[in-house]
């Protein structure tokens, strides 16, 4: 379980992929794409809103810290570094 100020933090496995993801490279901007072939894999049939929607839903769990994930307009987002 991932936590945050030392208070348990309760993400989907997906939640937790994409955050790891984003954290291992902050600063860098990832599209779309990019982002659902490296956290959902090859095989994964959805669309790009669902990259939005799980950002738009970890924003939310990370409450006053929602502001580590940036959207860069027309390109995707970052964790911010």
């Amino acid at each position: 379980m991932a936590s945050l100020d030392g208070e348990p933090l309760a993400l989907t496995m997906r939640e937790f992929d994409l955050l790891a993801f984003l954290m291992r490279a902050p600063g860098e901007v990832f599209s779309r794409e990019v982002l659902l072939r490296r956290v959902w894999g090859w095989d994964f049939d959805g669309g790009s809103r669902t990259i939005d929607v799980h950002v738009q839903t970890l924003r939310s769990k990370l409450g006053e810290h929602a502001g580590l994930i940036q959207t860069v307009r027309g390109v995707g987002y970052r964790m911010q570094g």
